[in-house]
């Protein structure tokens, strides 16, 4: 079994695995651990970089602790096991009339692991991080004898340390978190193009204020940030008139092997772009879809990280706060014209006010771009880390979920909480990402 990052890089062997399908298995995986090895908690493996990784350490999967405890289809709570999946919870909740309060690009994740990573999405400006959402859970640690309940009333540092915390602080157990309603499965979407990151913001700040989710996508090789073109697509929930509609979810396929390094170069990128734009235009601005599609697009290929061939990829993404402007986001569009280095398919939205409640989440106001880079050694390396430096003149930060190289020098800057976080780390967790940025 591969026990990867969803990127491929960096490679890792864990030491050991521990597959815990019981309760109480978990409960022995502190007591059993040697003493100089540390361990993980691990779910789907759907973060990008080193931060689900524990290499030459061990590893405990949790994705068999995966039971529904309870479903309350009056109120909208549901509590349920750390392992249990995003795309599990969706065959059970929506049927009844309820969705997922915040849900990243992809539903294969744990619970466990969308409070690690106080994942986000479409609709932050209006419902914030998944963390906003989480009532309590419980919290396994190596130096308690038992399981701790966290919320906002109780062990209140520690439910803020391990939203975001990147699964360092303890092994979330079991948690309950607030659902969203819904009428039936379809969301009314705009899609509407747009020239420059100025159209982008008066988009945002006028559809993107009307409809619950918003995300755009750009070319990075049309323009500087003043000229780019890009595709801006918002969405609301359909309401019950749009009951009967019989739209299935898409078939899925899977990509077959890794793709051949020689695929991935400037031209096919900067073709592939062109194509994405020129299709996505040709459809109708507005439209009715099934979640699936919207929320979901790219989980309809599964393994699609192959295409990347095997040396991996890295996923890029940085937030820059609104009053740094936008000459950061040019500079970085300039660097990958010069550099050769090309993304498919640049996300670019933007984070609302609403605070996180995690000590250490990314979100906060300002303008986010996510990338992905073909991993091409030092060349992609070097191109990073001068994105790194932009984003901390900016007084940006970078996503560690998405992290497989960031400095400690800038981790410290982006994350001036690190210090108090660590005091809640527990003794026996560590990551592969902890100790290269904390080394």
């Amino acid at each position: 079994m591969n026990y990867s990052s969803f990127g491929s890089y960096p490679k890792s062997t864990p030491s050991g695995i521990i597959y815990p399908k019981w309760h109480d298995e978990t409960l022995l995986a502190f007591k059993e651990l040697k003493k100089d090895d540390s361990l993980l908690p691990y779910g789907m493996g759907r973060s990008y970089g080193d931060s689900c990784l524990n290499n030459d350490h061990s590893l405990l999967v949790t994705k068999s602790l995966n039971n529904v405890i309870s479903f309350d289809a009056i109120n909208g709570n549901i509590e349920c096991e750390s392992g249990c999946t995003f795309d599990e919870i969706l065959q059970l909740i929506v049927p009844k009339g309820w969705f997922l309060p915040v849900t990243p690009g992809t539903r294969f994740i744990t619970v466990g692991g969308a409070i690690a990573n106080d994942i986000h999405g479409k609709n932050h400006s209006s419902a914030g991080n998944f963390g906003n959402h989480v009532q309590w859970f419980y919290l396994l640690r190596s130096d308690y004898e038992q399981e701790l309940y966290c919320s906002q009333d109780m062990n209140q540092e520690l439910y803020k340390a391990t939203i975001g915390g990147l699964g360092l602080t303890g092994i979330i157990t079991k948690a309950c978190f607030t659902l969203k309603k819904i009428d039936n499965p379809y969301i009314n979407v705009d899609s509407i193009k747009f020239k420059g990151i100025d159209e982008f913001l008066d988009l945002s700040e006028t559809l993107g204020m009307q409809k619950e989710y918003s995300v755009s996508w750009f070319d990075c090789y049309s323009g500087s940030a003043s000229n780019i073109k890009g595709l801006f697509t918002a969405g609301t929930s359909a309401d019950q008139s749009y009951s009967d509609n019989n739209i299935a979810a898409p078939k899925s396929i899977t990509f077959p092997f890794d793709a051949p390094g020689l695929l991935l170069n400037t031209l096919t990128i900067k073709a592939f772009n062109a194509l994405y734009y020129h299709k996505q235009l040709h459809k109708a601005k507005s439209s009715i879809q099934h979640y699936e599609p919207f929320f979901y697009p790219l989980d309809a290929i599964h393994k699609w990280n192959r295409m990347y061939g095997k040396r991996g990829f890295v996923q890029y993404q940085n937030i820059i706060p609104f009053e740094s402007g936008i000459e950061p986001i040019n500079d970085i569009l300039s660097l990958i014209k010069k550099s050769g280095e090309g993304s498919f398919l640049v996300v670019l939205k933007t984070f609302g006010s609403i605070e996180s409640r995690g000590m250490m989440s990314f979100p906060k106001p300002g303008i986010t771009l996510a990338m992905d880079f073909p991993w091409h050694g030092d060349k992609t390396a070097t191109l990073l880390d001068a994105f790194d430096s932009i984003t901390a003149e900016a007084k940006g930060r970078v996503y560690p979920a998405k992290d497989a190289r960031m400095s400690g020098k800038h981790f410290r800057q982006y994350y001036p909480n690190w210090e108090r976080f660590m005091q809640y780390k527990d003794p026996c967790i560590s990551s592969s990402f902890i100790r290269r940025v904390l080394a």
